[in-house]
């Protein structure tokens, strides 16, 4: 097959897929895997659940930016990514324009701030289901380092009504004036943040606010009586809090609402809590190799499953 073929073949599949056997078909499939960085530019690497614990994501996410030759310019992982990562990916893609990360859940809070900002010509990011960035608030870091974004998510796994620090994300995403596009579903702000969203982010296109239950659309935000819904009519596409989630690509729990009851003769307020399904937490990555044992990513597999490949 000449290389444009074998290329065009390689563009329909996610890259675990061709680091795993699509370049061992044969010598000249290898070549193509192996030594054109075009291949490589827009780095995908999501799927293979059933997979997720045999494989070293992280090892195969430094394989492929190492590919890439220099030439990356958009990483998209799921479960593939930490603070040694990022590190790697820092070095070695100095003109990455989107970096979006799903269920990474050994990237720190420390470990973001301190790489953000060798980032300088990012455009898009995503730090979706990210447990430990999740669990606490980004807002300072996206204020220091991102005003230039012009696309921005922060997906959680579900809605939860008994957090009690709200609007730090939205704090942090107003000082984002250049934004196009903003998805947060799930998020916990409230009228307040969104109202200093929509004031302070006068090019957004498309807003996503799905499962963002502490919004109200028809609530009056200010004296003027101006209602939230009428704010957001200059946005081409708005997602509303209850609106479907059939066409989200990632699986996002139910709700927990808080129930009716306040103790007030406890120290501390005692709610009763709702929980309408359990939310899981799995952590599908596994311990990073990295550029050292990069040339040995074809081991992330057992050997008595290399036979299928």
């Amino acid at each position: 097959m000449p290389l444009d073929s074998i290329l065009a073949v390689f563009h329909k599949l996610d890259h675990i897929d061709i680091l795993m056997g699509a370049d061992q078909v044969c010598r000249s499939w290898r070549r193509a895997a192996r030594d054109e960085p075009v291949l490589w530019r827009r780095i995908v690497m999501r799927g293979n659940a059933e997979l997720a614990f045999r494989l070293n994501r992280q090892g195969m996410a430094c394989a492929a930016v190492q590919r890439s030759q220099g030439q990356c310019e958009a990483f998209f992982g799921e479960y593939a990514g930490d603070d040694g990562f990022l590190l790697y990916l820092s070095e070695q893609a100095p003109f990455l324009k989107s970096l979006r990360l799903i269920s990474c859940a050994d990237v720190s809070l420390d470990g973001l701030e301190e790489l953000i900002t060798r980032f300088h010509l990012l455009e898009e990011l995503e730090l979706s289901q990210c447990r430990e960035l999740i669990r606490t608030t980004v807002h300072e870091i996206l204020q220091r380092a991102c005003p230039q974004l012009k696309h921005f998510r922060m997906n959680k796994h579900y809605f939860d009504e008994r957090r009690w620090i709200k609007d730090l994300d939205a704090e942090g995403i107003a000082t984002m004036h250049e934004l196009r596009s903003l998805q947060l579903i799930t998020n916990d702000l409230t009228n307040k943040g969104l109202a200093a969203i929509l004031e302070n982010c006068p090019h957004l296109e498309s807003l996503d606010l799905r499962h963002c239950f502490n919004v109200d659309m028809d609530s009056v935000d200010d004296d003027e009586g101006t209602l939230l819904g009428e704010k957001c009519a200059r946005i081409k596409t708005v997602r509303l809090p209850r609106d479907s989630m059939d066409d989200y690509d990632f699986k996002v729990g139910s709700p927990r609402f808080a129930c009716k009851e306040i103790d007030y003769d406890s120290p501390y307020d005692t709610y009763l809590w709702e929980s309408l399904s359990e939310n899981s937490d799995d952590d599908y990555s596994g311990p990073s190799r990295y550029e050292a044992d990069l040339d040995k990513y074809e081991k992330v597999l057992p050997r008595s499953m290399r036979t299928f490949l």
